[in-house]
């Protein structure tokens, strides 16, 4: 048994990658890991500490590109991060009002950054402009921008995505605000992040339909109740929540495992009817991750929850045979290329439902996933907003053995990297393009996932 730890919409890649070849499992995979810090959590908290009433401290901080550029926008704003031990980090807030001048912000491909940053920028006072890679100019942000023109904010940008500009004034007025949120819930945690700096608060309406990855924002009303700012939410005939204008206490927190970044390595054990422990898994959490667990049960997998040393461990143990599986994910998008991934290998077809937003996420998630099922043999359809799965048949797995190279693209997605390398384990000869791109969020995931594989 292997231990692995780390520290830390187009179809066209912006970059010539190098590709990397993915390990063959030679047998089923049996071995324990240890993932990061969440990343949702650590930006959430890394936000929330820089607009608190006080200096705090936080503790297991991911290292990876997204937190990163987290960090920089927020110290364009005047925040101050200092390194006090390993995965700990003392933030002293932004003073609000302050003078910056002109600043530009490197957003990256970070969704949490190029959202949550502009809804706090009106804080402080100056010329704020935020860009990003090429991909990140792709990702849909007209929502939000007209939202934060209703509470106050000067936002100019010459389409409906980045880059955008910001010229702040030092305070924000709030108050009622109007948001259609369907393609992504991050435009609601933005502001209800924020809300409380605001001078009236604000009042946020969802106008939408559906509102995707409900999790992420329970998440963030979960984190600002922990500050001590009240958040009132309702649903009537439609989504609203009040933030009342307040002080953001400064906490210390400890951030958790990212249970997203542990699904890859609990669907290798899957693939290959092994095993695999996660360690510190949380009892209660708010991360998406945690939904996975009853498809797992669905698809055939044993689960066994247990104390380990003050925290508690999960094992989850693969079939000798997965399951197909019918199942809502409209919570959880993020999760959708692990679960498709194991889903090519299921003993028959499988239905994806309710992700019609993950096409704004990296990329379109959907196409890529259509276009990676057809690399590799099998087939997926897009059937208005649900993915149904066609699995690989065994006898191509075994002519895969034998056959040709097949090349994984990942559009600079880190979610469709981790996928590309769960192929890898049962269809010999996967190169996986451009595997640094699970920098974003797991900067060590090739050395961890080759220290699990090669475990016997």
């Amino acid at each position: 048994m292997s231990e692995s730890t780390a520290a830390g919409a187009s179809m066209q890649s912006p970059r010539t990658p190098v590709s990397w070849p993915a390990p063959v499992a030679a047998g089923p995979v049996i071995g324990r890991v240890s993932v990061p810090g969440s990343k949702s959590i650590t930006n959430r908290a890394l936000l929330l500490a820089a607009i608190s009433d006080g200096p705090s401290t936080v503790t297991n901080v991911l290292a990876a590109r997204d937190t990163s550029l987290m960090i920089g926008a927020l110290e364009s704003l005047g925040a101050t991060f200092a390194n006090v031990g390993q995965s700990r980090m003392h933030v002293t807030p932004i003073s609000k009002g302050r003078q910056i001048g002109s600043v530009a912000i490197d957003c990256g491909l970070a969704g949490t950054v190029m959202r949550f940053v502009p809804a706090i920028t009106g804080l402080v006072a100056g010329s704020v402009t935020l860009d990003g890679d090429a991909a990140a100019r792709r990702r849909p942000m007209t929502a939000l921008i007209s939202a934060l023109q209703q509470a106050g904010i000067a936002v100019t940008s010459k389409g409906e995505c980045l880059p955008i500009t910001i010229e702040a004034t030092g305070a924000i007025a709030g108050g009622n605000i109007s948001i259609d949120a369907s393609t992504s819930s991050q435009f609601v945690s933005a502001l209800l992040l924020a809300g409380a700096t605001y001078d009236s608060g604000i009042t946020l309406t969802h106008t939408g339909t559906t509102l995707p990855s409900l999790p992420h924002i329970e998440m963030s009303i979960a984190m600002l109740r922990e500050h001590g700012v009240a958040v009132i939410e309702s649903r009537t005939d439609q989504w609203q929540w009040g933030v009342a204008p307040s002080a953001i206490g400064a906490i210390n927190r400890t951030i958790e495992p990212d249970l997203s970044n542990a699904l890859p390595f609990i669907a290798a054990s899957v693939v290959t009817a092994g095993s695999t422990t996660v360690n510190d898994w949380p009892t209660q959490t708010t991360q998406p991750g945690q939904l996975a667990l009853p498809i797992l049960e669905a698809m055939g997998c044993t689960l066994a929850l247990a104390p380990a040393d003050g925290a508690h461990q999960l094992t989850v143990t693969g079939p000798e045979r997965i399951h197909s599986v019918d199942v809502d994910m409209s919570a959880m998008g993020e999760l959708v290329p692990t679960i498709a991934a194991i889903c090519f290998f299921a003993d028959g077809p499988s239905r994806l439902r309710g992700i019609s937003h993950i096409r704004g996420h990296e990329t379109d998630r959907i196409a890529a996933l259509i276009d990676i099922a057809e690399r590799i043999g099998a087939v997926c359809r897009d059937v208005d907003g649900d993915l149904i799965i066609e699995p690989l048949h065994h006898t191509q797995l075994r002519a895969a053995s034998d056959g040709p190279t097949v090349t994984i693209p990942t559009y600079d997605d880190h979610r469709l990297a981790t996928a590309g390398a769960i192929i890898g384990l049962r269809r010999a000869h996967v190169l996986v393009e451009n595997i640094a791109t699970t920098g974003k969020t797991m900067p060590d995931f090739p050395a961890m996932w080759e220290s699990l594989v090669s475990a016997r």
